[in-house]
């Protein structure tokens, strides 16, 4: 976990300056590819994923170590034969664990978090999934296995492959000539997040292309039909942590509802979407089913309120790249502590995004919470050996941040609703 941290510590930088150069592109090409509160619920998504990885939150079936070590037929001596063959072998694996997760109703709470944005770039990329804790693809290392890949191979190779596949969400890129029938294209990812129906479940590769169109999954990127982003059910919110549970949420309230035992229980493996009837009559869910005149979510933020959530980003990843460089000096459940409180602290600040009134309360338990680690740790996680006073400085954060959620809530809200009142009458 501590390789994986540096890892980590060094490709975070990297995203960050690559999303900048996008947005200069845009503004030059005249191209808008970011909104203030979606990229800000993207990178926080980003964050909340890094989080779960670093405590370790995951529950392993079967591990591939014991795969390996029982059921390999072969031994490959050449090391340049076992990293390539690694790499495909990971690639076909995550084909078939990305279509799972687009056609099982359950599984799609897996991944509903990475095509929930109604943007497109590369901040979207960083939408990872945190409820993803059960691993349940153990079955599509069966391959690796048998060829006797090393457990440490697989290991290193597995980020680099998660990696190459950020560049390939931009709209800023269009139709690569011969790389298309080899590689995944911007333009052929354009496809796989559109709502449009011509493109609905269609390009699952992850690097090479040609397993879409080897199992008959792949679509071309059509001139008349531009794409249009998203999930055909809006999640209609800025937090991250909502929409990770919020498809689950869904089904277990339908299993609940019908009156169906066979509906009960067939439900959570139907295809994606699926409801029973009496469910879906007696509880209509909005669906769109014109993507064209789709309108995205927006909710009514001050230039001030968008200002402080960039700010609010930014101590929280600050915070949390001090974890990921300090990671080693830490004890675990100082790791899991820290987590904890960057958690809440993405929980309130995305909930103040939507206005909505559980942002002061988690502001609440973010400041006792984190006075509690500052007081039993005699300062906030050794800071103060990096930069004399930092722990005020945490504190000034956490005092300010809750005054300044109340401010948004309470005061500026009914500023705009008596202005709006005024206008009406």
């Amino acid at each position: 976990m501590e390789t994986y941290a540096t890892a980590l510590s060094y490709a975070i930088p990297g995203f960050i300056v690559l999303i900048l150069i996008e947005y200069l592109i845009s503004r030059i090409k005249g191209i808008p590819v970011n909104e203030a509160m979606d990229t800000i619920s993207s990178l926080s998504s980003g964050m909340t994923d890094t989080l779960r990885s670093l405590t370790g939150l995951a529950i392993v079936i079967i591990s591939y170590d014991w795969m390996v070590d029982r059921i390999a037929l072969i031994n490959i001596n050449s090391s340049i034969a076992v990293y390539v063959l690694t790499f495909i072998g990971l690639d076909f694996a995550g084909y078939w664990s990305h279509r799972f997760n687009h056609t099982i109703n359950l599984f799609w709470n897996r991944h509903i978090i990475h095509h929930s944005s109604e943007e497109f770039n590369l901040a979207c990329a960083l939408r990872q999934s945190v409820s993803a804790i059960i691993s349940i693809y153990f079955f599509l290392y069966v391959p690796l296995a048998l060829l006797g890949i090393p457990a440490n191979v697989v290991a290193l190779v597995a980020p680099i492959h998660l990696f190459a596949q950020f560049w390939y969400h931009t709209r800023l890129i269009n139709k690569m000539g011969f790389l298309e029938h080899i590689i995944v294209t911007p333009s052929h990812h354009r496809v796989h997040h559109a709502i449009n129906d011509e493109y609905l479940d269609k390009n699952y590769s992850q690097i090479f292309i040609f397993w879409d169109k080897f199992f008959g999954t792949f679509q071309e990127e059509m001139p008349d039909k531009p794409p249009v982003y998203g999930v055909k059910k809006p999640v209609n919110t800025w937090n991250p942590f909502l929409i990770n549970f919020m498809h689950a949420w869904g089904i277990l309230k339908d299993a609940w509802r019908t009156k169906s035992w066979w509906d009960k229980i067939r439900i959570w493996y139907m295809p994606t979407g699926w409801r029973p009837d009496d469910v879906n009559e007696k509880y209509p869910i909005q669906i769109i089913t014109d993507p064209y005149t789709r309108k995205k979510y927006k909710t009514e933020s001050s230039l001030l309120l968008k200002l402080w959530s960039w700010l609010q980003l930014i101590a929280t990843l600050t915070l949390m790249y001090y974890l990921l460089v300090s990671f080693g000096d830490f004890e675990f459940m100082e790791i899991i502590n820290y987590s904890i409180f960057l958690a809440i602290s993405i929980f309130a600040y995305t909930s103040l995004m939507d206005l909505h009134i559980i942002s002061i309360y988690a502001e609440g338990i973010k400041v006792g919470f984190g006075s509690y680690l500052i007081i039993m740790g005699n300062g906030w996680f050794g800071i103060d050996d990096l930069f004399l006073g930092a722990t005020y400085l945490i504190v000034g954060y956490m005092v300010i941040s809750f005054v300044l959620t109340f401010y948004f809530l309470f005061v500026e809200k009914n500023v705009r609703i008596n202005q709006l009142l005024s206008k009406s009458l």
